[in-house]
């Protein structure tokens, strides 16, 4: 079974996202199985990763002004509240990943602000890298736009591009270095995802999810705005 996590709106005004699960036998065929974290605050962008042998969640809940960890307790069905990691901010579509035996993790203040943070382990204490916000004041290529990843021994940052409207298209950006004082990115020259002007990513697409096979094959999910809202 592929799990699939996103944000619903499920409730009356549609205005406060949860976490629901999808599930396949082959990553093209999916079937809804239902919400799986809620809060009284909206969730959305659920990023899953396993760190030994554990999975662990961390959904943006920038209307608490945080970053919360939950921690499987029978995955991919039930999570639990682990560690509030950051606080004090409203943290959005945090990103986290793992390089030079380290944690880091990019998060996003107000579409504009891109701050990078560091920690030893997984619970913190998370610190904020000297070099960040690393992005002032550009909506085209602040806020994290899917998992950070590792190609060909390079790791790839997403960024949504906010600057016409929210989630117009995304950006990669290759990173040729990141260490405790330094930092250091180049753009790709095309976006990895837009909008196509008709059906379900008519209007945009903000969120690319990529996972290595074993077969050496990547899947990706993606998200977009066109009919019917965003999918």
């Amino acid at each position: 079974m592929v799990p699939f996590f996103r944000g619903r709106h499920d409730s009356p005004g549609g205005n406060i996202g949860k976490i629901g699960l999808a599930s396949s036998p082959d990553g093209f065929a999916w079937t809804y199985v239902g919400i799986v974290l809620e809060a009284p605050y909206h969730l959305s962008y659920p990023y899953v990763f396993k760190h030994g042998d554990d999975y662990f969640m961390i959904p943006e809940t920038r209307a608490d002004r945080s970053v919360h960890l939950y921690r499987a307790t029978d995955f991919p069905l039930r999570w639990a509240h682990a560690k509030t990691l950051l606080a004090g901010r409203r943290f959005a579509d945090t990103s986290i990943f793992r390089h030079d035996d380290r944690w880091w993790l990019f998060t996003d203040s107000g579409n504009t602000t891109l701050r990078l943070f560091g920690a030893a382990e997984l619970g913190g204490p998370w610190k904020e890298h000297p070099r960040s916000p690393l992005i002032r004041k550009n909506p085209s290529i602040a806020r994290p736009g899917g998992r950070v990843v590792t190609h060909d021994g390079q790791l790839i940052r997403f960024a949504q591009d906010c600057y016409h409207h929210y989630g117009d298209k995304v950006w990669g950006f290759s990173i040729s270095e990141l260490t405790r004082k330094t930092y250091r990115e180049e753009k790709c020259p095309q976006p990895v995802l837009q909008a196509s002007g008709a059906g379900w990513n008519r209007s945009g697409m903000h969120t690319v999810d990529p996972h290595l096979l074993a077969d050496g094959r990547w899947i990706a999910c993606v998200d977009g705005f066109g009919d019917g809202g965003a999918r």
